[in-house]
C-alpha cells in the first residue's frame, strides 16, 4: 500500500483521491480551503462535457475517453453528474468538410441544423449549426460534493481543510504546510490550480474570466430546460453558454472578457460584466434577468495552452489546469495518477520514508 499526498481539492485532486483510494492504496488530501472550496477553480454550478476537437483527432478520441469515464464515475460516486443534453457549436460553411473528417475519424456522432433549431440564441451570420448530441452538462459543484462525501466515508483517506502548502521538496516527495508541517509521500500530486505557480517552477499562465448567470424570461423556460450547451456563439462567433437545468441557471461568457493576469485578485470588474452584457449572444437578451456576475481565475500551461500533468521529481507530479478543460479531463488525469502509482508499488515495495 503506498501513501499518496494530494495538495488541492479541486477537480483534479479529488477524483485522483477517489482512483488512488479505489486502488488501495493510503491518501491524505490537504486544501487552504475547506473542502470542497468554493472558492477553487473547479467550483461551479455546471462545466461542458463536449469531445469533438475539430482538426484534433487525438484530443478528440481523449474527449470520447473522458466521456465514458464520467459516466462510470457517475456510478461509483452514486450520483447523477451529467446532463446528456448536448452541445452545440457553430461553424462557417467552409469549414464543415474538416469538422466532418474529424468526428469520423474519432467516431464521434455529429449532426448539421438550421440556424433556427436554437431560436434564442444567436448564431454568426453565415454559419452553419453542428450538434454533438452524446454531449452535455456535467453538474460541477455535485460532482466535487459527491467526491467529497466517498473520501470521507473511505478508510484509507483524510481530508485536511485549511492546510495551506507553502512549500514542496521535489527530491524527497515532501510538501511543506503553513506552520511548519512536513507531509511526505510515495506519490505527490501538486494540483492548487491558481496557486500552483508559487510552488512548483512551471510555466503556468493564468487567466482571468467573467461570466453571467441568467434567469430566461417564463415564456422560454420550457425550452430552456431541454436546451444543449452552445459554443462559437453571438455575432462574432467567441461567445459561449451552458443551459439552465438540474437546479442551475443559464451561464454565458465569451472569449472577448477573457484576460491573462499577473495574479489572483479580487478587484472590480465591473466594466468587463458590461462588456459581456453588451456582447448580443441571447435573441432578446434584455428580457434576461441577471441573477449573479462571476470573476473566475483558471490556469493552463503557458506552452500548450492545454493542461499537461508533469512529473517534476522522481515522485512529484503537478497539474495546473483548471477551468472548462481542466474539469472534463480531470478523470483521465486521476486514472494516470493511480495507475503510476499501483506501477510503482508493483515494482517493489516503497522506499523508506520518514513520514510526518
Amino acid at each position: 500500500m503506498s501513501r499518496i499526498v494530494i495538495a488541492g481539492a479541486g477537480v483534479t485532486g479529488l477524483l485522483a483521491a477517489v482512483e488512488c483510494a479505489r486502488g488501495g492504496h493510503r491518501v491524505i488530501v490537504v486544501d487552504r480551503g475547506t473542502i470542497p472550496n468554493p472558492a477553487s477553480g473547479s467550483f461551479d454550478q455546471h462545466r461542458v462535457l463536449r469531445a469533438l476537437h475539430p482538426a484534433d483527432a487525438l484530443r478528440t478520441r481523449d474527449g470520447v475517453r473522458a466521456r465514458r469515464r464520467w459516466r462510470e464515475l457517475e456510478r461509483v460516486l452514486g450520483a447523477r453528474l451529467y446532463r446528456r443534453v448536448g452541445v452545440v457549436t457553430s461553424w462557417p460553411e467552409d469549414r464543415v468538410d474538416a469538422v466532418l473528417d474529424t468526428a469520423h475519424r474519432a467516431n464521434v456522432a455529429v449532426r448539421f441544423h438550421d440556424p433556427n433549431s436554437v431560436p434564442h440564441i444567436v448564431v454568426p451570420d453565415g454559419h452553419v449549426v453542428m450538434r454533438e448530441p452524446e454531449a452535455g452538462v456535467l453538474l460541477a459543484d455535485r460532482v466535487l460534493r459527491a467526491a467529497t462525501e466517498w473520501l470521507r466515508a473511505h478508510p484509507a483517506v483524510t481530508l485536511r481543510s485549511g492546510r495551506e502548502v507553502v512549500g514542496v521538496d521535489i527530491d524527497r516527495a515532501r510538501l511543506t504546510l503553513a506552520g511548519g508541517e512536513i507531509l511526505g509521500g510515495d506519490l505527490v500530486l501538486i494540483a492548487t490550480g491558481a496557486w500552483s505557480s508559487t510552488l512548483v517552477d512551471r510555466p503556468i499562465a493564468l487567466h482571468r474570466q467573467t461570466m453571467m448567470y441568467l434567469r430566461p424570461p417564463a415564456d422560454t423556460r420550457s425550452w430552456w430546460e431541454r436546451a444543449p450547451s452552445a459554443g462559437r456563439i453571438g455575432a462574432g462567433g467567441q461567445a459561449w453558454l451552458l443551459p439552465p437545468g438540474a437546479g442551475t441557471l443559464l451561464k454565458i461568457s465569451s472569449d472577448t472578457v477573457c484576460r491573462e493576469v499577473r495574479e489572483v485578485d479580487i478587484s472590480d470588474d465591473s466594466w468587463w460584466a458590461a462588456r459581456l452584457l453588451a456582447e448580443p449572444i441571447l435573441t432578446d437578451q434584455h428580457r434576461y434577468t441577471i441573477a449573479a456576475v462571476k470573476h473566475c481565475h483558471y490556469t493552463v500551461d503557458a506552452r500548450t495552452g492545454g493542461g499537461a500533468l508533469d512529473r517534476i521529481g522522481p515522485a512529484v507530479w503537478a497539474r495546473a489546469a483548471t477551468g472548462g478543460d481542466g474539469f472534463r479531463t480531470a478523470p483521465l488525469i486521476a486514472d494516470r495518477i493511480a495507475e503510476v502509482a499501483s506501477a510503482d508499488l508493483a515494482a517493489g515495495p516503497p522506499l523508506e520514508k520518514e513520514y510526518r
